[in-house]
This record gives C-alpha cells, sequence and structure tokens, in this order.
C-alpha cells in the first residue's frame, strides 16, 4: 500500500476478521446508540478510511482507524463541488479563537493519554463520547494495558498542540435540516437544539439574547446538580441546558455576569442582601432582624455605603417611604414565544417529515438508501457494490467526514 505519511503521524489500526455476509435488504440500518446489532452480521466501522488517497498530517494524534481485511474496489472520491462543507461538532475554544468553533473529534487511551488506542467500535452517538467508559479498545503503547477510550475535542479552526482540547458543546449542530429559529423564524446555522421533547430549534444570536435578557431579569434556573441554567425558551419541561459552558456563547463579559450571578444567588438564599450601590454588589450576611447595612470596605469589596434593608434606598429613621416597584411583584414572563413558531422549530419534527419524502441514492451504483440512524459511515447493501461514503456530504468515507461529522 502506498501511503504518504509525514514524520509523527499516529495512525490507530483496528483489524477485522473476515466473516461472512449475510444477505441484507435495499436499506442499510446504521447502529443506533444502545441498541445492539442484530447477530450474524458483521460490525459496521465508523472509521475505515483509504489510506491510498488521504494524506495524514502531522498533528494527526488520536486519530482511530479500522480497516477490513475484505478487499473493496471502491472509486477515489470524486469532486462534487454541490457538495457544501457539514460540521456536527462545535466547540467553545477558549485558548485562540475566543468563540463558538467548529470541533474535531479524537480519541486517546485513558490509561497512559496516548491516541495508540485500537478501538473496538467507533462512537455513534453523544453518549458514546460524552459518558465514561463506554467504548473500550486495546493500547498499542509498550508497558501500557489501557483498554478504555478516552475521546476529546480540538478546536478545527486552527492548528492545535496535543494538550489544547476544547469543550463540545453538544446542543450546536449545522442546521442540516434547515429548521426555523423559534424566535426570529429565520433559517440560519449552526443552532442551538434544546433537550426538550419536542427539541426546539434557535440560533445562537436568540440565544444571546434569551440568556442576557433573563440574566438582567435574574430568572435563571437553579437545579441542586447543575447549578443555574435555563430551560428551552418555550417553557418545556426537563429540558435545562446541562453543559454550562454553553452560556461561554454570550462573550466574556456577559459570562462572567453569569458567574456572578450565581454567586449573588448563593448570598440571597442563605439570607443575605446584595448592596444596591451601582458597580458595587458586595454579598452581604448582616444579622436577620437588622435594618440598617453597611457595606463594609474589606480585601478591595465594598464601598462603604449604609442603606435600609427594606428599601434599599440611603438609610433613614421611620417607615420607608418608596419601596422598589419589583417587591413583591410576580416574576417577568421574560421572553414568550409564538406558538406557530414554535411548531416549525421542531428538529426531530422536521427529520421524520424528511426521512418520509427523501432518501439518498448510492453515489456509485444510485440504488436509493434510507438511513434510520446511526453514523454518517454508510455502506452500500448491494452485494456487488458495497460503496463506503458519507451520508452528509456523499463522497466515499474519509478522513474528513471522520472528523467533522463522525455521528449527528
Amino acid at each position: 500500500m502506498n501511503c504518504d505519511l509525514p514524520q509523527q503521524s499516529i495512525v490507530h489500526i483496528v483489524q477485522n476478521p473476515r466473516k461472512n455476509h449475510h444477505k441484507q435488504g435495499e436499506t442499510e440500518r446504521e447502529n443506533i446508540c444502545e441498541i445492539p446489532r442484530s447477530k450474524g452480521r458483521e460490525d459496521e466501522s465508523l472509521t475505515r478510511v483509504n489510506l491510498n488517497t488521504n494524506l495524514l498530517p502531522s498533528n494527526s494524534a488520536g486519530l482511530a482507524v479500522l480497516l477490513d481485511t475484505v478487499d473493496n474496489s471502491s472509486t477515489s472520491p470524486s469532486s462534487n463541488s454541490d457538495s457544501g462543507s457539514y460540521n456536527s461538532f462545535y466547540v467553545f475554544c477558549k485558548s485562540f479563537c475566543q468563540a463558538v468553533k467548529p470541533g474535531k473529534l479524537r480519541v486517546r487511551c485513558k490509561t497512559c493519554k496516548q491516541g495508540t488506542l485500537t478501538l473496538a467500535r467507533g462512537p455513534s452517538c453523544w453518549k458514546d463520547v460524552l459518558v465514561p467508559d463506554r467504548i473500550t479498545g486495546v493500547c498499542q503503547s509498550q508497558n501500557c494495558n489501557g483498554e478504555v477510550a478516552e475521546f476529546y475535542f480540538k478546536c478545527g479552526a486552527h492548528p492545535t498542540s496535543d494538550s489544547e482540547t476544547s469543550v463540545a458543546l453538544n446542543l450546536i449542530t449545522t442546521n442540516s435540516r434547515c429548521i426555523s429559529c423559534i424566535t426570529c423564524t429565520d433559517v440560519r446555522s449552526p443552532v442551538l437544539v434544546f433537550e426538550c421533547i419536542h427539541r426546539h430549534v434557535i440560533c445562537l444570536d436568540c440565544f444571546h439574547l434569551y440568556s442576557v435578557t433573563l440574566l438582567n431579569d435574574r430568572q435563571f434556573v437553579h437545579d441542586p446538580v447543575l447549578g443555574y441554567s435555563l430551560p428551552c425558551v418555550a417553557g418545556c419541561p426537563d429540558s435545562l441546558i446541562k453543559e454550562l459552558h454553553h452560556f461561554r456563547i454570550l462573550g466574556e463579559e456577559q459570562y462572567n455576569r453569569y458567574q456572578k450571578y450565581g454567586a449573588e444567588e448563593c448570598v440571597l438564599q442563605m439570607g443575605g442582601v446584595l448592596c444596591p450601590t451601582p458597580g458595587c454588589g458586595a454579598g452581604l450576611l448582616p444579622e436577620p432582624e437588622t435594618r440598617r447595612i453597611v457595606c463594609e470596605p474589606s480585601s478591595g469589596i465594598g464601598c462603604g455605603f449604609v442603606f435600609c434593608r427594606e428599601c434599599k434606598e440611603e438609610f433613614h429613621d421611620g417607615e420607608c417611604s418608596t419601596l422598589l416597584e419589583t417587591q413583591g411583584a410576580a416574576a417577568q414572563k421574560g421572553y414568550e414565544v409564538d406558538e406557530h413558531a414554535a411548531i416549525k422549530a421542531r428538529w426531530e419534527e422536521a427529520s421524520k417529515e424528511t426521512i418520509k419524502r427523501t432518501t439518498k441514492p448510492c453515489p456509485k451504483c444510485h440504488v436509493p438508501i434510507e438511513k434510520d440512524g446511526g453514523c454518517m459511515h454508510m455502506k452500500c447493501p448491494q452485494p456487488q457494490c458495497r460503496y463506503e461514503w458519507c451520508w452528509n456530504c456523499c463522497l466515499e468515507w474519509n478522513r474528513t467526514c471522520m472528523g467533522d461529522h463522525w455521528f449527528d
């Protein structure tokens, strides 16, 4: 095999033994997370690439590759100019970009942290990647008996060192289904898809506005496990954002406000008060019956302002003449979503309709193939074809597809 590998490239190989192939129907059904494959069927590789047609750069550490012993007479990838770039993985790059960027999925041995692990199988859903110890393999490093895969992400917008990693924003994805935003009704990409029953879609600009609005109104929701988070913009139950790094979309200044908000709410829940002086906001824990509060300066915190606990005005004797209008009032409704827009912004409903209307032909033999789940790595069921291709870009399965959209 001819393969041009620059120095310090790392390629991880898994060799599948030859198996008897059972006759399959014309619908190629990929493995869905937590659903075992049927007996007698070849385990499909999510990471099979043709090394004859792929140059692996020197920063390819963590790339896991599975190779078949079965000969494949696949043609070289076609240059389809109509196939736009697609990316399922997004991260927040804190080291260089300071923004949401496309991410690259990588894998290493959990024991020695080296990218020398051969995988027993590739990931097919977010749980495989985010939940530890779900996928095993064999580490090829000397003196290492590691058997557990550890997945991580890198920013795909610039070269990264081995130590540079980024947090995956699993709710953000390319708007491949052309769903309108639940708030502004525009079709934009990428989008954030809430984990509610309807999987409502919101564009990142509207998510920024939604988050800042509720932050200003102090309406973030406290969860004893997650901390302070937000639910679906439509108010769907059980839809709190679990990965709080999504709020880095707000930008550095607003994200710092969000973190400060959590500290302030902790003080209020403990029976404390916040200094009303603009720009101060120090958390104070006076005695329960104390009405005269002094914001004592200490360690660079506190402004010295003396105020009334009841009306938050400068301290005075006698009854308060004015109370803040917001005291005792019900919480503001904040964001209100148009019901018709909410129906159109359902990610899963649009997906079901798309699957009903369309299939995709095999790029080589043009046999119609329907995908009902699993990863983006497709294999034509026709015995005389068996072409391996990417569901999203309709090109021969390659390293770029594996790094950009291994699963959706």
